[in-house]
């Protein structure tokens, strides 16, 4: 008779529109790897969320929170569709979700691997390996908006931005704690010369928590600049620390230079075990190639490796991300058909490296972990 694994999770997976329930297909294949390769088990309990759920019940977060949020984690794939007004999904669900769940640090690790292709020429993996914590709560993405004289020439249309104390407090001291653990350099990211309030609170923040890390360096970049910085010399940043929306912005350009949106991971993470962490993939839900097979799966497999570090199964994770640094490597681009293989063969060659231990730990000599160990508790922990 065969024991149940001691360590037990429970999972929500949300796969989601387009391509989600492809690529969220593959990162379950690898944890079924995983688990058996690692000696741990999972409950996963899955949940129609998403552009067909909601055209056909008119539901949106409010249907599910109650049963989310007993879960350990939760495995998110995308969401969007065009036959859905935009902002609806997004609003709606995405955007509550990480609000009333209080995931107030969405962490990206933008890191060029070895052997995957990257636009900018003569990039290296040794000066492309930064975090980005964006804040993710508050900000232009919760601002109240109105339009008067809608449909006219005279419409004008206003939007806020919200930003607390406490809001921005919480993720730069997690961005400090990050940056402690790592090169010791955190960049603050804003654009304190034209958005003056805004830009004064995320400094005087910076500065205040700062003082309690004065091992930790501090600079300052314009959003703008930024930009230019990024892809030409990345290897000037360590931990960026910067608001909602810039964070949106800049972390589709980090990953661009990291290879594509297939290949990016992001971590939703509860600071406080109040209430489950979510992780996704940073690509859209793709509905023009939802279907064709063509979608690379790294970026959700990498949000698994990413999941099982939060929950403790280290050794798992750091498997499943040099498994899928091994396969991407072998790839002649990252994207479409000219990727060789197909989204479920990708996920399927993963899983067998997995299963069969043959990943090889020294393409992945500082693993995602590092964004995560012990800086956000588990449910677990609570």
């Amino acid at each position: 008779m065969t024991e149940t694994p001691s360590r037990t999770y429970d999972i929500a997976v949300l796969p989601g529109d387009g391509i989600g329930p492809e690529v969220v297909g593959c990162a379950l294949e690898v944890l079924d790897a995983a688990e058996a390769r690692y000696g741990f088990s999972t409950r996963r309990a899955e949940f129609a969320a998403g552009a067909n759920h909601f055209l056909e019940t008119g539901e949106l977060f409010d249907a599910v929170e109650p049963e989310l949020r007993g879960r350990d984690a939760i495995l998110f794939g995308s969401m969007g569709d065009p036959r859905v007004t935009p902002g609806i999904l997004e609003r709606g669900f995405i955007l509550e979700m990480r609000q009333r769940f209080q995931q107030a640090a969405n962490v990206r690790p933008v890191r060029l691997y070895p052997g995957v292709p990257t636009p900018i020429a003569g990039l290296t993996p040794e000066r492309c390996e930064m975090v980005i914590v964006r804040e993710n709560t508050e900000g232009a993405y919760v601002g109240r908006g109105s339009t008067v004289h809608a449909g006219t020439p005279n419409a004008v249309a206003m939007q806020e931005s919200l930003n607390t104390h406490a809001g921005i407090e919480r993720v730069v001291d997690f961005a400090f704690r990050l940056a402690l653990g790592r090169r010791r350099r955190l960049t603050l990211c804003h654009k304190t010369n034209i958005l003056v309030a805004a830009g004064q609170l995320w400094q005087q923040v910076v500065a205040e928590v700062g003082a309690r890390y004065p091992e930790v360096e501090v600079d300052y970049v314009h959003v703008d600049a930024m930009c230019f910085h990024l892809p030409l010399t990345p290897e000037r940043f360590d931990v960026v620390v910067t608001d909602n929306l810039f964070g949106d912005i800049i972390t589709d350009l980090g990953a661009v230079i990291q290879g594509g949106l297939g290949v990016a991971t992001s971590a939703n993470l509860n600071l406080n075990a109040s209430a489950p962490s979510m992780f996704e993939a940073i690509h859209g839900s793709a509905p023009d190639i939802a279907g064709t097979g063509t979608a690379n799966p790294a970026g959700a497999i990498l949000s698994l490796a990413l999941m099982l570090g939060h929950l403790g199964e280290g050794e798992a994770a750091r498997a499943v991300e040099a498994a899928t640094v091994g396969v991407l490597a072998e790839l002649p681009t990252l994207a479409g058909p000219a990727m060789g293989a197909t989204t479920a063969e990708l996920g399927s060659r993963i899983a067998q490296i997995v299963r069969d231990g043959a990943a090889d730990a020294a393409l992945v000599p500082d693993s995602l972990l590092g964004v995560l160990a012990g800086l956000a508790p588990s449910r677990l922990a609570a």
